[in-house]
């Protein structure tokens, strides 16, 4: 792609702390481990830190140390990344898909409780796009009814709701460093927690269930290789020293795009900005109206790759996929289902540049046209 659909923002300072690890003489279980977990702790507001191999991983290491398990059931939205469900299902717990509401497309706290039964353990929250969920009305409904709460902030980074970092508001939060996210350590992620007991269970299951008073080979529990490296701590490290310059810079490309699309009939453009939150901007994805078809939007995918301009299908609905399809619904998803398949999301990262930006919605514009205009000509 001309205009990628993500990229990584990697300079030399990065290069150079992931070279001063190569020239050391401990590239796993060392001293940028430490640091990296104690940066992103003080950074989140949490007590606790504990990085892992993937945002996946640590959603996996949150459900099995929380207990949930074979019988148990966990509320999640099907409008997000599959990992939510899979790492609920690596327990043999059942996923339980809820609706999302329409504004910020994060799981509706009026649709929770009619999803609960006494088999409900607990629910994951996705702060999708980097929005924060109402965590306010969500987490009443989990201390009403004795849950817990895993917030999946591997989009979120950053991302504020009442003055209080996401990510740190339930039992555990996660956090992901895929190379698209605001800031990456190449592949990995983190698990907060203000719970000092929780914290020492995952990382001990992080490396095989030893815990630290163990031995080398001796193992308490059943654990996995969630390890992540020096290398991939050092590069969080120094993207972390520059997160709110990373932050602010996103807000802006997505005032642009904002200001660029602002009019366009046919498109619903994102909110840039929530009443008592920051939206940490992971991606930038449009809405095309009611009327448009998921093969209408397909096309303008297929259309912008043929120009060179990366463009995605954020998300398809975990609950139709084919692996999940005899999962449980407690009631239809049918704002999941309405917007997903209008949603596309449009090239975001931090040095995107202007004239690019410029391209990619004049791309947009004229794709959208044309299908009204076909449109109108069949009418």
């Amino acid at each position: 792609m001309r205009i990628p659909l993500s990229a990584p923002d990697i300079g030399e300072q990065e290069i150079q702390a992931v070279t001063e690890v190569l020239r050391s003489t401990q590239l796993s279980l060392g001293p940028r481990l430490e640091e990296f977990e104690n940066c992103v702790a003080k950074y989140v507001g949490a007590s606790h830190a504990v990085a892992v191999n993937s945002g996946t991983s640590g959603l996996h290491a949150c459900t099995r140390a929380l207990g949930i398990g074979e019988g148990d059931e966990v509320i999640v939205p099907s409008f997000t990344f599959v990992a939510v469900a899979n790492a609920v299902r690596y327990e043999r717990a059942t996923p339980v898909f809820v609706d999302i509401e329409p504004q910020r497309l994060n799981l509706n706290p009026n649709r929770i409780e009619e999803a609960i039964t006494a088999r409900t353990k607990a629910i994951i929250v996705v702060h999708t796009f980097g929005c924060p969920a109402d965590m306010e009305e969500i987490l009443a409904i989990a201390r009403k009814h004795h849950l817990y709460v895993i917030e999946d902030a591997c989009e979120a980074l950053g991302a504020g709701y009442k003055g209080r970092k996401v990510g740190g508001l339930g039992d555990a939060g996660v956090f992901g460093f895929y190379p698209n996210k605001q800031i990456t350590t190449g592949e990995g992620g983190v698990v907060v927690t203000q719970n000092e007991q929780l914290a020492a269970r995952i990382k001990g299951l992080r490396n095989h269930g030893r815990s630290d008073s163990d031995d080398w080979y001796q193992h308490a529990e059943l654990g996995y290789n969630y390890r992540i490296s020096e290398l991939n701590c050092a590069l969080g490290i120094t993207q972390l020293r520059r997160i709110d310059a990373i932050l602010e810079r996103r807000e802006a490309i997505a005032k642009i795009y904002t200001e660029k699309l602002t009019g366009v009939a046919g498109l619903i453009l994102p909110s840039v900005s929530a009443a008592d939150c920051r939206i940490s901007w992971f991606v930038y994805v449009v809405r095309l109206a009611p009327q448009f078809s998921e093969a209408q939007r397909d096309h303008i995918v297929r259309e912008l790759k043929s120009r060179g301009i990366g463009a995605g299908r954020y998300f398809a609905p975990i609950h139709r996929q084919p692996v999940y399809r005899t999962y449980a619904r407690r009631a239809p998803l049918p704002i999941t289902e309405s917007i997903a398949p209008r949603c596309l999301a449009l090239p975001f990262f931090n040095r995107i540049q202007n004239d690019q930006i410029e391209e990619v919605c004049q791309s947009l514009m004229h794709l959208v046209g044309e299908i009204r205009v076909r449109a109108r000509a069949v009418v």
